[in-house]
């Protein structure tokens, strides 16, 4: 198992990511991502760590694609970022070739609409890895990326997952 899974699995197991990872039902890794549901809420998701950085980081960074099946949500992106943004300053999703301005507060960020959701989804699908670039709150550039290895079949597996719950 490589580095990153058994940090994302213990960090799950621990309770110590964001509310994504207060999953009662795994539903796999693959390659760097793993697949939850969460029945209580209902809600499924897809999420992977950031690949690891010597530099300061004041939260441990996450990536998450949700379904919500009661709230007719699907495929919601969101990015815990490794530091407290500056207000206002822009930020930036870099993925396979396109460029996603997102919106965001405090350490996370998500996309402006569904549509830039499911655009967001459909690159990741063939990408190799993204990354988001943002100022902190100190004024410093910052950015932190993930590997899509096995993105695609999390989100399939997310999907699924939640698929009858109505």
């Amino acid at each position: 198992m490589r580095p990153g899974i058994l940090l994302l699995s213990a960090l799950l197991s621990l309770g110590l990511v964001a509310s994504p990872a207060q999953a009662r039902d795994s539903l796999g890794m693959f390659g760097e991502w793993g697949a939850f549901r969460d029945p209580a809420a209902p809600r499924c998701y897809a999420i992977a760590m950031a690949a690891p950085s010597t530099l300061r980081r004041d939260f441990q960074p996450f990536a998450s694609v949700g379904t919500w099946p009661r709230q007719n949500v699907r495929g919601q992106v969101h990015f815990r970022l490794s530091r407290k943004l500056q207000a206002g300053a822009p930020i930036t999703l870099t993925l396979g070739g396109n460029r996603f301005t997102l919106v965001g507060g405090g350490a996370d960020a998500w996309a402006v609409n569904a549509q830039m959701d499911a655009a967001i989804v459909a690159a990741m699908r063939s990408a190799k890895e993204m990354t988001v670039s943002a100022r902190g709150a100190d004024g410093r550039g910052f950015s932190n990326t993930w590997s899509l290895d096995g993105a695609a079949t999390a989100l399939d597996a997310a999907a699924v997952g939640c698929a009858r719950i109505r």
